[in-house]
């Protein structure tokens, strides 16, 4: 099995060059001229593709085991949450907004 998560967006190449800043240096690629795909692990991608009409509506949570790891890579290449939640079972989610409002949450065990 393999999980394809769908960011819809407005503007394609905005959009690759955030989930760049987001996700650094995976392997990607572009199936067609409406959709970027990034690979984050085995069987595991998320993509974006051209849909304005559904643009804004997309949710996607990764739970990671080196969440805080991401998250300091992703501030190394200039992006930071929009938000930040402490669970009281001490989960970790940070939520970045892409630029049209589609979350991307990173999840990470209590330390």
């Amino acid at each position: 099995m393999d999980l394809f998560a769908r960011l819809a967006v407005t503007d394609l190449p905005r959009a690759v060059a955030w989930g760049a800043k987001l996700f650094g240096n995976v392997e990607a690629f572009a199936p067609n001229d409406v959709e970027h795909v990034w690979t984050l692990g085995d069987h595991v991608h998320v993509y974006a593709e051209l849909l304005p009409q559904h643009a804004g509506h997309c949710a996607v949570t990764l739970f990671l085991d080196d969440a805080a790891d991401f998250l300091a890579a992703a501030a190394d290449r200039g992006l930071l949450p929009d938000s930040q939640e402490v669970y009281d079972n001490g989960v970790r989610k940070a939520i970045f907004l892409d630029p049209d409002g589609n979350e991307v949450g990173i999840g990470g065990a209590a330390a």
